[in-house]
């Protein structure tokens, strides 16, 4: 019995990788029309009685604006086109704030962010976590740098039930996602920690601060120029990874 039950375990887990690989291997080419959190926040509006409209439209690459790009990465993750998925310094400095007890800090890279919004539930769960690896590593892997920003402008949630830098944009300033100003831009990736407590479009004192403080970082960073050299720069491959076994 533990043999036939060991057998059938390896091959769930030999279906899930084969699987994972195959899902995220066809997500760099094909838009995903939705997200896993997306559906969590439909059912939890099902299950609170309180109807929620869901808002998202892809804009691909090129008619996301410069200042939007640029300032979700001073925001949320600046060496973005440094890591392979994880920025180890960050997790050390936030597992040594969380030990120190007070209000818990995160250290998730715009690519853990991607993972878990496309294929993962809400929580700080063990098994979420190990997933969130597997998917971030995957993502890494397969897709370059503009890919992973891509889906993730067009993925994160910017409201109640808003999601995409499109949808944000028409919510919160009536206008495109490429029309966005760079104030706006800013005022947008400013409110990403606490998307549906803090408001882009009515901007609070610690949000109008954060926003000040992100386009000083985009000027830093060098704006468009560091976005050119992110699409000039290669996958990301990590460490581990052998010389030998050709590059995806």
């Amino acid at each position: 019995m533990l043999r036939n039950l060991f057998r059938r375990l390896t091959k769930l887990l030999l279906w899930f990788v084969a699987g994972s690989l195959l899902v995220v291997l066809a997500l760099r080419w094909i838009d995903p029309p939705g997200t896993a959190l997306m559906a969590e926040r439909k059912v939890q509006s099902w299950l609170d009685g309180q109807p929620i409209n869901l808002q998202r439209s892809w804009r691909p690459w090129k008619e996301l604006p410069d200042d939007l790009k640029i300032a979700v990465i001073a925001a949320e993750d600046q060496k973005f086109a440094e890591h392979w998925g994880f920025d180890v310094a960050a997790i050390r400095q936030a597992m040594a704030h969380n030990a120190g007890g007070g209000n818990l800090r995160g250290a998730s890279t715009i690519s853990q962010q991607v993972a878990k919004n496309l294929f993962l539930w809400s929580g700080r769960s063990w098994p979420r976590k190990a997933l969130e690896a597997w998917f971030t590593g995957l993502i890494e892997l397969l897709w370059p740098k503009q890919r992973i920003l891509e889906v993730y402008l067009n993925s994160v949630e910017w409201s109640d039930g808003v999601f995409g830098a499109e949808a944000a944009a028409r919510h919160h300033f009536k206008v495109g996602a490429p029309y966005l100003s760079a104030q706006q831009a800013s005022l947008l990736a400013a409110v990403l920690p606490n998307p549906r407590g803090w408001s882009a479009s009515r901007p609070n004192t610690h949000v109008q601060r954060r926003a000040n403080w992100i386009r000083r970082q985009s000027q830093q960073l060098g704006g468009s120029h560091y976005l050119n050299q992110l699409a000039q720069k290669p996958m990301a491959m990590p460490q581990w990874w052998p010389e030998w076994l050709p590059k995806p």
